[in-house]
């Protein structure tokens, strides 16, 4: 089996160096093919290692996280970015998963859920931490800044909405709230497999495969 490539970015060496060995050690499904310590050197290193995931800081010198994610996403676009930082700064987040970051994962987070996060996004999935994730459903309700009022035709309900079941409707609703999997399984006294695959049918009704996406439209569809 293909290991997954991966290069670590972050300008505190010793967290680095630490979280090179926990992969090394715990992941054999992963190979660790370098460390860049700001992201300038990032880009450089994904030039010459060709990593399928960057495992990228937010808050660097010479070029942080978000303006490195642009330039390996530019020049790079196959690369998978999934930014692992100590900041749930909301503005980072929007900024980096409209840049391509496939992910955005806190520090604390366990070891076994990184490897599985790094795994998944490998796969083409999508990773925020439930925190974080929180706050972007937060800021997508704010309403936003008024503006003179437009006389217009009322907006239809997106075609989506009617292939939704009422099931479907009520865990779409729960994902806009910023509840996980796990926590929509507690909810609604079901297990969490039969969530996931409710979530994975509501991502092709939905066209999308972006939790963050599917929590956008259900605000938007009146669903939040």
């Amino acid at each position: 089996m293909k290991r997954i490539r991966v290069l670590l970015v972050d300008d505190q060496k010793l967290f680095a160096e630490s979280l090179r060995t926990v992969l090394e050690t715990r992941a054999r499904a992963l190979e660790v093919v370098g460390v860049a310590a700001n992201g300038r050197e990032a880009v450089e290193r994904v030039a010459e290692t060709r990593p399928d995931i960057v495992l990228m800081d937010v808050r660097m010198p010479e070029l942080n996280g978000v303006e490195s994610t642009r330039a390996i996403k530019e020049r790079f676009p196959a690369t998978k970015v999934l930014m692992l930082t100590t900041f749930d700064d909301d503005e980072y987040v929007v900024e980096a998963l409209h840049l391509g970051a496939a992910g955005y994962l806190l520090k604390d987070v366990p070891p076994a859920e990184l490897i599985a996060a790094i795994e998944a996004v490998s796969e083409g999935g999508v990773l925020i931490a439930p925190q974080v994730a929180s706050k972007l459903v937060e800021k997508l309700r704010q309403p936003p800044e008024s503006k003179p009022p437009v006389l217009s035709e009322e907006k239809p309900a997106p075609h989506w909405l009617q292939q939704l079941s009422n099931r479907e409707k009520e865990i779409l609703q729960l994902i806009a709230a910023g509840l996980d999997n796990k926590e929509i399984a507690k909810r609604l006294y079901i297990g969490e497999q039969t969530v996931k695959n409710y979530v994975s049918i509501i991502y092709c009704k939905l066209d999308t495969h972006d939790r963050v996406q599917a929590a956008r439209l259900a605000l938007e569809a009146g669903l939040g």
